[in-house]
């Protein structure tokens, strides 16, 4: 019986390379200049930026997410939290990479593929969204239903089998 698994993941590769490609530019602009603008990080994988108000932090997340968008990295994928002060006057902000299927995202998902009416059975298997049915063109129909269903995650399929 055909399947795919729909999961969240992001290509921490791509990632690796739009974080290194956005710090070069804010260290090269002229507009950074003097700033104490600055990409850093962090062990859990996620990204912090630092600068000397509110304004640099925007500008500089602008950066990050054009980098994140060339690199071809989904931007629902980021999470940025609230500006919060920081020592010596500065202000920062973490930017959490959202990987990982949740297991509202998985309901969701469920519900909105067993909604359809298409004829396909959807079940969540750990990280994933396993969805499976007797033709194929059901399942590409339940792929771009998916798709188009604005949960607001990054969704992948993966291991489509006949």
């Amino acid at each position: 019986m055909p399947s795919f698994d729909a999961v969240s993941d992001l290509d921490m590769m791509e990632v690796e390379n739009a974080f290194l490609q956005a710090k070069k530019e804010i260290a090269q602009r002229f507009d950074f200049k003097g700033t104490s603008t600055e990409l850093a990080r962090q062990e859990d994988g996620s990204i912090l930026l630092k600068a000397n108000s509110d304004g640099r932090i925007d500008a500089a997340y602008t950066v990050l997410m054009e980098k994140f968008a060339k690199r071809g990295v989904p931007l629902e994928g980021l999470d940025p939290q609230k500006i919060e002060p920081a020592a010596g006057g500065h202000v920062k902000r973490l930017v959490k990479l959202r990987r990982g299927l949740k297991q509202e995202d998985a309901k969701r998902i469920v519900a909105l593929v067993k909604g359809s009416g298409l004829k396909v059975q959807a079940a969540i298997q750990g990280e994933a969204v396993r969805v499976t049915g007797k033709k194929r063109d059901d399942l590409q129909e339940a792929m771009a239903l998916v798709r188009g269903g604005n949960l607001g995650i990054p969704i992948q399929f993966q291991n489509f089998r006949e």
